[in-house]
């Protein structure tokens, strides 16, 4: 069983930063997708971005269009933590995010269904 742990959220005015964490537990995580998703009040759980594991060390990054370029994920195995650095925030960024993980490749990685395990949650709000 892995565990998810997000930290890093809170009330930014836009444009700024923020950096979201998400320690995991287990001693395999090096081999693992891991993403975030997001989920504003009333919508759905939506993809934001994944570092995917495609064997050995080699980890390829994905984004959502609407974060490209302003976002990026990373990792580091030795922590067993992944990260969301989010610059240029927007308002319409106003979410709970979530990390999620699943083991393997996470082939379809923006599709939520795809992950075994999800973190509680962490709320950005980005004011106007």
């Amino acid at each position: 069983q892995v565990q998810l742990v997000e930290s890093g959220g809170g009330l930014v005015q836009a444009g700024g930063s923020l950096r979201l964490s998400c320690a995991a537990s287990g001693r395999t995580f090096s081999s693992y997708t891991m993403g975030w998703f997001r989920q504003a009040p009333g919508k759905e759980r939506e993809f934001v971005a994944a570092i995917r594991w495609s064997g050995g060390s080699t980890y390829y990054a994905e984004y959502a269009d609407s974060v490209k370029g302003r976002f990026a994920i990373s990792r580091d195995n030795a922590k067993n933590t992944v990260y969301l650095q989010m610059n240029s925030l927007k308002p319409e960024d106003t979410a709970v995010y979530y990390c999620a993980g699943v083991r393997g490749g996470g082939r379809n990685y923006y599709n939520k269904v795809t992950y075994d395990y999800w973190g509680q949650g962490t709320q950005v709000t980005v004011s106007s």
